[in-house]
């Protein structure tokens, strides 16, 4: 079988963990970009017990446009064409009431969110379009759709986020990239968070099967591509 790359820019453990090994078991070959070759270990590691992938590290910061084209230019060049985009990012979730905000943290935001999201895309999609086929998937939350008045800086950042994505769907599907905005309105059955907030794992979504549904949405069929889903267990108490 013919092997392609997946770039999970924000391949951490967790979900970025889950979506590498996915990935790799399903015939991609896997570049990871994060900030240190730490940051992305676990993945790393996660995607090389599948035999016949290959899975390699390269560096990039969200907060660094340049180091994302960058980083993803060199895994083009070294890995071969990359068939899927993950921007699995995400910027501090601080709680403040919104005139408390500086300066400076609606500038970090959208950095992260926004600035960081586009320069992946700009790397990827040109190549995408030439080529007449590919995915870009925006990891983000229900904050893309509501505002907060205890949390309004991931709020705003997550609102920049859904507009890009809805910006390049808008533009590029007729081109044949299809671009998506994954809302997770859920907690991740993560260590950090069953040891913060007490849930039981049926509270929480398994980031294998988060994984899964990120596959299913780049393997849709053209004439009907979802531009944005949501994801939660099946206990959620929905949040809007």
């Amino acid at each position: 079988m013919s092997r392609t790359v997946c770039a999970i820019v924000g391949a951490g453990d967790g979900l970025g963990q889950s979506l590498a090994k996915h990935f790799a078991e399903n015939g991609f070959d896997i570049a990871l970009l994060s900030r240190s070759p730490k940051g992305s270990a676990v993945a790393l590691a996660a995607a090389q017990t599948v035999s016949d992938a290959t899975a390699t590290y390269y560096q990039a910061d969200a907060m660094d446009p340049d180091s994302i084209e960058q980083g993803l230019a060199k895994a083009a060049a070294e890995m071969g064409q990359i068939d899927v985009l993950i921007y699995n990012v995400r910027g501090g979730v601080q709680a403040k009431p919104p005139l408390e905000v500086t300066y400076q943290e609606l500038r970090d935001i959208h950095e992260v969110e926004v600035v960081g999201a586009y320069a992946a895309a700009l790397a990827v999609m040109p190549a995408m379009i030439e080529r007449g086929h590919g995915s870009v998937i925006f990891s983000s939350a229900t904050a893309a759709l509501r505002g907060s008045g205890t949390n309004p800086i991931y709020a705003m950042g997550k609102f920049g986020l859904r507009a890009l994505a809805q910006n390049l769907a808008k533009a590029y599907a007729r081109d044949g990239v299809h671009v998506a905005h994954v809302r997770l309105d859920c907690a991740l059955d993560v260590p950090i968070v069953r040891e913060h907030y007490g849930l039981k794992t049926e509270e929480m979504s398994n980031t294998d099967d988060v994984a899964e549904s990120y596959m299913w949405l780049h393997r849709q069929p053209k004439s009907a591509w979802s531009n944005e889903i949501e994801i939660r267990p099946y206990t959620e108490n929905w949040t809007f």
